[in-house]
């Protein structure tokens, strides 16, 4: 089911959240949505589920226009943080099932087992990391075309989050669809996605695969003066350096440098922080 954003923008006041942005997701698949905070990250979400109306532009799920009158079927978006009715966890999972009619609720049943959660317990009886977890299960044991997942994995511990990319990639195997996971944990989403969207500012810097930066993220290091002359024609997206040696990274073809210059690949997380624009040295 095709998204296109075009030409979206969204105010708050003299506040541009999202700037003039144009952006298509034709296919099912895990996307990583990447940003700093305030970026705009949690708005795009917003508006791709009707729960906000656009300031500028057209959002058209399966060509249809979507806005907070025309709230599109079959997208379910959960917001960190979100709440559950104080009920036994296998009653949730119940009611899940009665008000959702492509609710998998064997699936539900079958993660809360395996991570751990006692149906028995009440809600509000858990901590905060089995409550986020809770709903994780709960929003993909629902088979919407369109799942929207912001920050879903705060208070969880490094076992949790490991976890949760597991029943990331179950769900979607059992119903690909397209699922949309915003997250500041870069390289751990970097197991479980192919395709990134960064945002930065209200607008889109990057959409791209996970494979394409594996390919073509790279840093030459090595003395300044060696480093220097081969950055011409590169896209160099920043430079570290350190007395006379100098870390420089680029974001385009490889090149084979000579010797005394050293090739690494650059991490996702250190490629983010590069071309949102962190600080050189």
């Amino acid at each position: 089911m095709m998204i296109e954003f075009k030409n979206v923008s969204k105010k708050y006041g003299d506040t541009n959240a999202i700037d003039g942005i144009s952006l298509q997701i034709p296919e099912s698949g895990i996307y990583c949505l990447l940003g700093r905070n305030g970026a705009g990250k949690t708005t795009l979400m917003k508006l791709l589920a009707g729960h906000i109306a656009a300031t500028d532009g057209d959002i058209k799920i399966g060509g249809k226009r979507v806005s907070p009158a025309q709230m599109p079927d079959g997208v379910n978006y959960i917001e960190s943080g979100s709440a559950q009715f104080n009920m036994k966890l296998s009653a949730l999972i119940d009611a899940a099932a009665e008000l959702q009619n492509d609710f998998d609720r064997d699936f539900a049943r079958e993660m809360a087992k395996r991570f751990e959660l006692d149906t028995n317990k009440k809600y509000k009886q858990l901590s905060f990391g089995m409550k986020t977890m809770l709903t994780a299960i709960i929003t993909l044991a629902n088979n919407s075309e369109i799942i929207l997942l912001d920050e879903p994995v705060l208070g969880f511990d490094a076992i949790m989050r490991e976890q949760f990319n597991t029943l990331l990639l179950e769900s979607y195997h059992a119903h690909p669809r397209v699922i949309i996971v915003s997250t500041h944990l870069i390289d751990e989403i970097a197991k479980v996605t192919e395709q990134l969207i960064i945002i930065n500012k209200g607008k889109i810097l990057l959409q791209t695969g996970i494979l394409d930066i594996d390919e073509r993220a790279y840093t030459l290091s090595g003395h300044t003066s060696a480093v220097t002359p081969l950055l011409d024609g590169l896209n160099c997206i920043g430079k570290t350096t350190a007395g006379s040696v100098m870390a420089a990274h680029i974001y385009g073809d490889r090149i084979t440098p000579p010797d005394g210059v050293s090739i690494e690949p650059m991490s996702l997380q250190d490629f983010f922080i590069k071309i949102v624009g962190g600080e050189s040295k």
